[in-house]
C-alpha cells in the first residue's frame, strides 16, 4: 500500500515528516513535474478528491489564511479550509500543523499573517469532544493526538476521526 503526503503552501518543495511514499503540495504556483497543484486556498478547495491521503501537513502556512472574507458574502476561509482537510485525508489519517503562535510576537511580525493560532485554537474548536467551530460551519471531526512548542513555532498532530 502506497502512502500519501500532502505538504500545504509548499513552497517550491512539499515537506514529508511522515516519509510518505508519494508527496504532494499545493501552493499558489503550479507545478506538475514536482507533483504541486496550484490553488489559493483562502479562496479554493485543495485540488485533490475525497479520502486521498494518509497524511496533510501545514508548516508556516495557516498563519496566512484569513479567519474572515467578505467576497461577496461572509465566509471562514480557515474553518473551510479545515473542512478541506478533513474531506481530503483518510480515516485515521492525520494532519500536522506547525505555525507561529500566540503569544510569541512572531506570529504578528509578518503583516500577511492573519490567522493567530493559539494553543487553544485546535482543541477547542476542531477537536472531537469540543468541535466550537460547528457554530461556524466545520463540519468534520479530529482528535488532537498531541501540541507542544518548538520555539514561537505550535506543533499541533490531529487524527481524522469518522463522523457518527
Amino acid at each position: 500500500m502506497e502512502i500519501k503526503s500532502l505538504d500545504l503552501g509548499c513552497g517550491d518543495t512539499p515537506r514529508n515528516p511522515f516519509n510518505a511514499h508519494i508527496i504532494y503540495g499545493v501552493d499558489l504556483i503550479d507545478a506538475p513535474e514536482k507533483n504541486i497543484r496550484g490553488a489559493d486556498l483562502a479562496v479554493e478547495a485543495i485540488p485533490f478528491d475525497d479520502l486521498t491521503f494518509d497524511f496533510v501537513t501545514a508548516f508556516d502556512f495557516i498563519e496566512h489564511v484569513p479567519r474572515v472574507l467578505y467576497i461577496p458574502h461572509r465566509r471562514n476561509p480557515f474553518v473551510i479550509l479545515m473542512n478541506e482537510i478533513y474531506r481530503v485525508l483518510k480515516i485515521g489519517g492525520q494532519f500536522l500543523s506547525f505555525t507561529p503562535a500566540y503569544p510569541h510576537p512572531e506570529a504578528f511580525y509578518d503583516p500577511t499573517h492573519v490567522n493567530v493560532i493559539s494553543e487553544k485554537t485546535f482543541p477547542l474548536y476542531f477537536d472531537n469532544e469540543r468541535l466550537l467551530a460547528r457554530r461556524y460551519g466545520f463540519t468534520g471531526k479530529f482528535k488532537i493526538e498531541g501540541q507542544q512548542w518548538q520555539g514561537a513555532h505550535l506543533w499541533t498532530l490531529m487524527t481524522k476521526e469518522k463522523l457518527d
